[in-house]
């Protein structure tokens, strides 16, 4: 009876995911409105195949999740990326695109027409031109207005968006006056000490958003830059790009549609072995955030590209910080920061829905949604190929539902989900830790509340899929078995892993990366962890794959 429901419960489950994946777009014929540069993945880091001229036809099969940049083929089967902006399609045709991962066959044959492609445009950016000092439109206020800095470098631009010609670049922490905004708020009139004025990326700008939305509205623009050679492509968000203190090292990590990688202590070369035979191509390291300069993570990108490895930051603020006027703002534009040093992954937060990670009495998914909104926009601004991970919600029923003294999971995802953060996030983060048995299972946990999802793999997936309603895939930012083989007894909290040997651990890890790589709704698996060797009131090292007489079975399992 329990097989005949597993398979019932599969078949409905097939049902649905070829029903939304019927209703995406796969093949949608328009034109470059436009010239633009079409390059071979999904951001202006990537190569230049070739520079194509306005009108040019061009056939779409999908998009890059984080939406910015879309896939075709122009006529002369040149098959590239380019940024959703440069094609005739609407907001909703774009967002009805399927999306793709870079390395996904593409099959869609050439359309016809269109000329040869225009010679290829430098692969790098020519420094914006200084403009004379420009007039501020028409309805803006004379004068006045609020001294203040900005965050990070950025753009000031003639228009309040990211076509506006760049009028000059500003450096981090310079002082502006802001004397308008735009009727989104989402940009501000700014003039700098020299008298040259324009537009601001409001996220950039230290001020909240009330004193944003006390601004008089500006219509209008200012006057551009003297026109020079064609443009290169601007990410369609955020203007911060705070440069590394360095030249970044490249990832060379490959990218598939199922990725596999560990939580670290540190990159050692025996981590780095271990990582390497298990399959691994990302590694996660926590940065805690108390107002330090994007620069201070620099080194950690710039470890795991070295060795080959993409690197996913999660990024922990003060929980008591989170009430501040201000706060969010200052946050979001740190991580824009990071991702412009180019982290490949950023997790906004880890575990919002417990007073470990927030303020207590004021902890509240909608409230978590407003940050996840601020930190998209940032790191989308400064780098589109950074995907962004919700903070994994701590797996827990002790709540019984959510307050503002803390929540159940679920319950957060929901009202996650509920106050619009799939717009927010490429994928959704998870954590599971605290299995007993084997990830196949779905019954028979032998501690009390047996019945809850979070003791088992699948009830997390069908969890936290089914509160975003398969719109985003899931990323686990922790996944591990517990393990006190080698150590002393496990403390009080952690004794329901007593029994659980290293040969378990190793089997369990490798069936969970199998379900996880076959199931079409995980994007990402960190293993909790790799390396750690810490063992004490919380035993982290009892997670480790690598054991403490050095041995690593799970990398053996996965090798296999």
């Amino acid at each position: 009876m329990q097989r005949l429901f597993l398979k019932l419960v599969l078949s409905s489950l097939l049902l649905l995911f070829s029903s939304i994946v019927s209703a995406q777009s796969s093949d949608l014929p328009t034109t470059l409105n436009t010239r633009t540069n079409l390059r071979s993945g999904p951001g202006v880091e990537w190569n230049i195949q070739g520079t194509y001229d306005g009108g040019t036809p061009i056939r779409l099969d999908g998009q890059a999740y984080e939406g910015s940049w879309v896939r075709g083929i122009v006529p002369d089967g040149n098959v590239g990326w380019v940024i959703t902006t440069a094609v005739n399609i609407s907001p909703e045709q774009a967002s009805g695109l399927r999306g793709i991962w870079v390395d996904e066959p593409f099959s869609l044959p050439a359309p016809a027409g269109g000329s040869a492609p225009a010679p290829a445009q430098p692969q790098k950016p020519e420094a914006p031109q200084q403009a004379p000092a420009a007039q501020p439109p028409a309805s803006a206020p004379q004068g006045g207005g609020i001294e203040t800095t900005i965050a990070a470098q950025m753009n000031m631009r003639s228009a309040p968006n990211t076509s506006g010609a760049v009028i000059t670049q500003l450096n981090g922490s310079e002082t502006i006056r802001v004397s308008g905004r735009n009727p989104d708020s989402d940009w501000v009139f700014a003039t700098l000490p020299d008298g040259t004025a324009g537009w601001l990326f409001a996220a950039y700008v230290y001020l909240s958003p009330e004193r944003i939305e006390a601004l008089p509205v500006v219509q209008g623009n200012v006057a551009p830059p003297p026109a020079s050679a064609a443009p290169e492509e601007n990410p369609p968000a955020a203007e911060a790009e705070a440069p590394p203190p360095a030249a970044p090292v490249v990832n060379t990590a490959p990218v598939s549609g199922f990725n596999l990688g560990g939580h670290v202590q540190g990159l050692s070369a025996t981590t780095v072995s271990a990582m390497r035979r298990s399959g691994m191509t990302w590694v996660k390291k926590q940065f805690r955030y108390s107002g330090q300069d994007p620069t201070a993570a620099a080194g950690i990108i710039n470890e795991a590209h070295g060795n080959g490895f993409r690197i996913l930051i999660g990024i922990v603020g003060d929980a008591g910080s989170v009430n501040a006027p201000g706060y969010f703002e200052q946050f979001a534009a740190f991580l824009g920061g990071v991702a412009a040093l180019g982290a490949d992954g950023i997790e906004v937060w880890n575990e919002p829905n417990i007073d470990r990670e927030w303020a207590a009495g004021s902890i509240d998914p909608a409230r978590y949604t407003e940050m996840l909104r601020l930190a998209y926009n940032a790191i989308k601004g400064a780098n589109s190929n950074t995907m962004v991970v919700s903070g994994a919600p701590a797996p827990t029923g002790f709540f019984g539902g959510c307050s503002g003294a803390g929540c159940d999971d679920d319950a957060f995802v929901r009202g996650m989900s509920a106050a619009g953060a799939t717009r927010y996030m490429d994928c959704i983060g998870a954590h599971y830790n605290e299995g007993i048995l084997s990830p196949r299972q779905t019954s028979g946990d032998p501690r009390g509340n047996s019945g809850h999802y979070s003791r088992y793999f699948w009830g997390m997936v069908n969890t936290y899929s089914s509160a975003v309603g398969g719109a985003r895939p899931i990323c686990f930012t922790e996944l591990g078995f517990l393990s006190p083989s080698g150590f002393p007894p496990l403390p009080g909290a952690f004794a329901w892993a007593g029994d659980t040997s290293v040969a378990e651990q190793a089997q369990w890890i490798d069936e969970a990366v199998s379900l996880a790589a076959g199931s079409g709704r995980v994007r990402l698996l960190i293993i909790w962890n790799v390396d750690f060797t810490n063992y004490g009131s919380d035993p982290m090292a009892g997670y480790a794959m690598i054991r403490p007489d050095g041995s690593c079975p799970a990398c053996d399992a996965l090798a296999n």
